[in-house]
Protein backbone atom coordinates (compact mmCIF):
# COMPACT_ATOMS: atom_id res chain seq x y z
CA UNK A 1 0.00 0.00 0.00
CA UNK A 2 1.25 3.47 -0.80
CA UNK A 3 0.86 6.21 1.22
CA UNK A 4 1.73 9.58 1.73
CA UNK A 5 2.99 11.15 4.54
CA UNK A 6 4.68 14.82 5.28
CA UNK A 7 6.82 16.09 7.73
CA UNK A 8 6.49 19.49 9.56
CA UNK A 9 9.78 21.03 9.10
CA UNK A 10 11.34 25.35 8.90
CA UNK A 11 14.34 23.97 7.43
CA UNK A 12 14.01 21.01 5.30
CA UNK A 13 16.44 19.11 7.85
CA UNK A 14 15.09 18.87 11.19
CA UNK A 15 11.38 18.33 12.22
CA UNK A 16 9.73 21.64 13.26
CA UNK A 17 10.65 22.23 16.98
CA UNK A 18 6.89 23.23 18.37
CA UNK A 19 3.62 22.57 17.02
CA UNK A 20 3.40 20.67 13.42
CA UNK A 21 0.66 23.61 12.38
CA UNK A 22 3.65 26.09 13.06
CA UNK A 23 5.88 24.28 10.50
CA UNK A 24 6.90 27.22 7.79
CA UNK A 25 7.23 23.77 5.14
CA UNK A 26 5.38 20.56 4.59
CA UNK A 27 7.96 17.44 3.28
CA UNK A 28 5.76 14.81 1.68
CA UNK A 29 7.18 11.66 1.29
CA UNK A 30 6.12 8.52 -0.44
CA UNK A 31 6.13 5.20 1.20
CA UNK A 32 5.67 2.02 -1.43
CA UNK A 33 7.48 -1.28 -1.20
CA UNK A 34 9.73 -0.64 1.94
CA UNK A 35 11.38 2.57 -0.14
CA UNK A 36 10.56 6.52 -0.04
CA UNK A 37 10.92 9.19 -2.14
CA UNK A 38 10.43 12.47 -1.68
CA UNK A 39 7.54 14.55 -3.57
CA UNK A 40 6.84 17.63 -3.19
CA UNK A 41 7.88 20.69 -0.56
CA UNK A 42 4.03 22.53 0.40
CA UNK A 43 4.34 25.54 2.17
CA UNK A 44 2.18 26.19 5.08
CA UNK A 45 0.66 28.73 3.67
CA UNK A 46 -1.81 29.98 6.46
CA UNK A 47 2.06 29.76 8.73
CA UNK A 48 2.52 32.77 11.16
CA UNK A 49 4.05 34.05 14.03
CA UNK A 50 0.79 35.49 15.52
CA UNK A 51 0.92 34.91 19.36
CA UNK A 52 -2.54 36.27 20.04
CA UNK A 53 -3.58 33.20 18.05
CA UNK A 54 -5.91 30.82 20.39
CA UNK A 55 -4.36 27.59 20.72
CA UNK A 56 -6.45 24.61 19.47
CA UNK A 57 -8.37 27.37 16.65
CA UNK A 58 -10.43 25.30 14.44
CA UNK A 59 -9.45 27.93 11.80
CA UNK A 60 -5.72 26.81 12.36
CA UNK A 61 -6.50 23.28 12.08
CA UNK A 62 -8.37 24.01 8.59
CA UNK A 63 -5.24 25.13 7.05
CA UNK A 64 -3.42 23.27 8.62
CA UNK A 65 -5.60 20.35 6.91
CA UNK A 66 -6.11 21.58 3.79
CA UNK A 67 -2.00 22.41 3.36
CA UNK A 68 -2.22 18.41 4.09
CA UNK A 69 -5.15 17.32 1.72
CA UNK A 70 -4.90 14.36 0.12
CA UNK A 71 -2.15 13.00 2.33
CA UNK A 72 -2.37 9.78 4.26
CA UNK A 73 -0.31 11.11 7.54
CA UNK A 74 1.38 14.04 9.51
CA UNK A 75 4.82 13.49 11.53
CA UNK A 76 6.11 16.09 13.63
CA UNK A 77 7.74 16.17 17.31
CA UNK A 78 4.47 17.59 19.05
CA UNK A 79 0.82 18.92 17.80
CA UNK A 80 -1.19 20.85 19.27
CA UNK A 81 -4.98 20.98 20.84
CA UNK A 82 -6.00 20.35 17.33
CA UNK A 83 -4.65 17.17 16.77
CA UNK A 84 -8.15 15.48 17.55
CA UNK A 85 -9.15 17.76 14.81
CA UNK A 86 -6.24 16.68 12.37
CA UNK A 87 -7.03 12.90 12.90
CA UNK A 88 -10.08 13.12 11.79
CA UNK A 89 -8.53 13.84 8.74
CA UNK A 90 -4.72 12.01 8.54
CA UNK A 91 -2.93 10.05 10.89
CA UNK A 92 -0.79 12.18 13.04
CA UNK A 93 1.98 10.51 14.32
CA UNK A 94 4.66 11.96 17.06
CA UNK A 95 8.06 11.42 16.65
CA UNK A 96 10.40 11.76 19.49
CA UNK A 97 13.39 12.30 16.83
CA UNK A 98 15.22 15.45 15.43
CA UNK A 99 15.55 14.69 11.25
CA UNK A 100 12.89 14.21 8.85
CA UNK A 101 15.56 11.33 7.94
CA UNK A 102 15.44 9.52 11.77
CA UNK A 103 11.70 9.79 11.34
CA UNK A 104 11.39 7.98 7.99
CA UNK A 105 13.03 5.36 9.39
CA UNK A 106 10.39 4.91 12.33
CA UNK A 107 7.79 5.34 9.76
CA UNK A 108 9.60 2.16 7.67
CA UNK A 109 10.03 0.35 11.12
CA UNK A 110 6.02 0.91 11.93
CA UNK A 111 4.65 1.34 8.74
CA UNK A 112 1.79 -1.38 9.31
CA UNK A 113 0.34 0.40 12.58
CA UNK A 114 0.11 3.48 10.67
CA UNK A 115 -1.86 1.33 7.62
CA UNK A 116 -4.27 0.38 10.76
CA UNK A 117 -4.77 3.41 12.11
CA UNK A 118 -5.47 5.09 8.18
CA UNK A 119 -8.25 2.28 8.11
CA UNK A 120 -9.98 3.37 10.73
CA UNK A 121 -11.32 6.48 9.16
CA UNK A 122 -12.25 9.17 11.48
CA UNK A 123 -11.64 7.19 14.69
CA UNK A 124 -7.81 6.93 14.03
CA UNK A 125 -5.51 8.08 16.96
CA UNK A 126 -2.10 9.44 16.57
CA UNK A 127 0.70 7.36 17.03
CA UNK A 128 4.02 7.88 19.24
CA UNK A 129 6.95 6.66 17.78
CA UNK A 130 10.81 7.01 19.71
Amino acid sequence: MELLIAFGTDDGINLKEDHVGKSKHFHVYRFLDNNEEFVEQRNNIEYKEDESIKRGDPGKAKSTAFVLKELDGVAGKSFGPNLLRLSKKLVCIVVRKTTIYDAIQLIHANIDKIIQEKEKGENRKHLVFS
